[in-house]
């Protein structure tokens, strides 16, 4: 089977290019092992989703069919240092209607499938697992794992971190584990959130609470490894009165939702994003910690982008020419290299061994309380935080 793209991998950053690309002549092909299924209760996997990336959405007919109801805006954020240091984020200061949206992965995903199925450009290929990539001078062919064979002018990696398509084509990549995992799970609270996000720097992590719809919060804790697994092994009730402590007991007493799930911790660099026939988007392309909540954003940012570089490509350019692609390349590098610094410092900052000395938590904590004070560069961080 011919196509102009094949996109390996049917996550939000790959769902969101096939859809973006709907009113371009691309002929898409969606390579994907399994259906998005929309779970009967609420999903433990939340994404803060970026204003501009709410428009990105909108603009890719999205937003106009998601369940509101199940997503929460985020008009205020407190976060909170180890030592006394506070910054408050407020989407009433900042002259925004929310600073985020809290939205689960599934229904995302799942309403970005059922788009793209109805696409007339895009063939959703599932289940469907590859076997083997043949990069050439002309074309890419891939071979799935039934016998299928597809071949394209371009090949699209958004099948994750551990991407197989950046391995089959000889992409390296570098790792830095941090030795540490996120824990997630979706609770009830004692007292209403009040659409605020909150964040603790602790000595043994960092913990965010994040509002869902009522009087519900989804918490990651990112710690080390060992505390983690000693989190995971506690009994339901052990576990909420954890996380209750450990943030104050701020909204009361927890009570839990979904089940406590912990994935590992690292960063991932790509030294290029693009190839002859091949581009990386999404996590297949970088991954933070994500302390700052980016990591779906930059995927989407992703999408946004090479969407826009391949639907300017005049019909006489072949779209898997690496310098047409290039042009992606150059408009990402700035902010995915800015995020993964800044996230990789702040991590360091509070997370390593050495940051846990008496001088270094005053002078971070006192940093937090000065940056507080200064309204304007505050407020020039939360708009560039939305986008």
């Amino acid at each position: 089977m011919d196509y102009d793209l094949i996109i390996v991998g049917g996550g939000l950053a790959g769902l969101a290019l096939a859809v973006a690309l709907r009113r371009t002549r691309l002929k898409i092909a969606v390579v994907e092992a399994r259906t998005p299924v929309r779970p009967a209760g609420w999903d433990a996997r939340i994404y803060a989703v970026s204003p501009s990336n709410a428009r990105f959405l909108e603009d890719i007919g999205i937003w106009q069919h998601l369940d509101l109801a199940r997503c929460q805006p985020v008009r205020k954020m407190s976060v909170h240092g180890d030592r006394g240091g506070e910054l408050v984020f407020s989407a009433y200061a900042s002259g925004v209607g929310e600073l985020a949206w809290i939205m689960e992965s599934a229904l995302l995903q799942s309403e970005l499938w059922e788009t793209a199925k109805r696409q007339g450009n895009v063939d959703l290929l599932c289940p469907a697992v590859p076997a083997l990539l043949d990069i050439g001078d002309g074309e890419a062919v891939l071979e799935l794992a039934d016998r299928r064979s597809l071949s394209a002018r371009l090949v699209v990696a958004a099948d994750g971190a551990d991407s197989w398509t950046r391995t089959a084509a000889g992409i390296e990549v570098d790792f830095l584990p941090y030795d540490q995992m996120g824990v997630v799970a979706n609770f009830t609270t004692g007292q209403p959130h009040r659409e605020t996000a909150w964040q603790w720097f602790r000595a043994d992590g960092i913990l965010a609470w994040l509002p869902l719809p009522g009087d519900q919060i989804s918490i990651v804790w990112s710690t080390p490894t060992a505390h983690a697994q000693e989190l995971l092994a506690l009994d339901p009730a052990e576990f909420c009165e954890r996380v209750a402590a450990a943030g104050n007991y701020q909204l009361g007493g927890l009570e839990l939702v979904t089940p406590p799930a912990g994935f590992p911790l690292r960063l991932m660099r790509a030294p290029n994003t693009v190839a002859p026939r091949l581009a990386l988007i999404g996590d297949a392309a970088h991954t933070i910690h994500p302390l700052s909540g980016h990591g779906i954003n930059l995927g989407f940012q992703d999408a946004r982008s090479l969407a826009a570089v391949l639907a300017a490509c005049p019909a006489h350019i072949d779209c898997g020419n690496v310098q047409w692609l290039r042009r992606h390349e150059r408009a990402r590098r700035e902010e995915v290299v800015a995020l993964q610094s800044v996230t990789h410092g702040l991590q360091r900052l509070f997370g390593a061994p050495q940051a846990q000395s008496a001088p270094m938590a005053a002078l971070r904590n006192f940093g937090m309380n000065l940056f507080d004070r200064l309204p304007v560069i505050k407020d020039a961080l939360a708009r560039y935080a939305m986008g």
